[in-house]
Parts: C-alpha cells; sequence; structure tokens
C-alpha cells in the first residue's frame, strides 16, 4: 500500500503550528517542530479525547482534557493519567508538500 495523505504545504505549515487530517478514516494530527515534522493519531488513549488542542512542549503534546502527556516521537504516554501509547505515523515531504501515512495495516 502506497497511500499518502496530503497535509499541507512547506510554505503554509510554519514551525510551531499543527494540522489536522483524515487518512482513510483515521484522524492524525500533524506538527511542525523547529522544521521537523511529527505525526500522531488525534485520539488520547486515556479517554478518546482529541489531543491535536492540547499544549506542546518540546516534543511532547499535553492532553487538554485531562493532562495526560506523549511523546510526540513514539506515541509513550510520559504520565497518567495515560498509560497506553498513542499511535505516530510516517511523514515525508514531496514537492514541497508534506504527506502523512497510515501503515499500521499493511500487509507487509
Amino acid at each position: 500500500m502506497d497511500d499518502w495523505t496530503d497535509v499541507a504545504a512547506t510554505t503554509d505549515f510554519p514551525p510551531g503550528t499543527r494540522r489536522k487530517v483524515d487518512a482513510g478514516g483515521t484522524q492524525i494530527a500533524v506538527f511542525n517542530i523547529d522544521g521537523e515534522y511529527y505525526a500522531i493519531e488525534d485520539i488520547c488513549s486515556h479517554e478518546a479525547e482529541t489531543l491535536s488542542d492540547g499544549t506542546v512542549d518540546g516534543l511532547e503534546i499535553t492532553c487538554p482534557a485531562h493532562q495526560a502527556r506523549f511523546s510526540l516521537l513514539d506515541g509513550a504516554p510520559l504520565c497518567a493519567p495515560a498509560y497506553e501509547p498513542i499511535a505516530t505515523f510516517r511523514v515525508r515531504i514531496v514537492d514541497g508538500i508534506v504527506q502523512v501515512r497510515d501503515d499500521r495495516f499493511d500487509d507487509n
């Protein structure tokens, strides 16, 4: 499977911003942190709250509902009340467009 979803042009996605996209039914939040792009599933593993509205500090995001923190690098929970990781996704730049891909269910 090679289903990449366009997020935004790099020129429209400056450092410190985030975008939300639907990738085949999965809500994904993509972050530009100092020119590097990170993508997570936009749902907290604690109580299915939207993460993309949370506070970003370095490479961590805090859920706005219950203050659980997660790593943007690998989705690891960093404090209670979350104990399960969140999904992270591959990001690439093609012809100036940021793209993300949910490959969790690939056959490969």
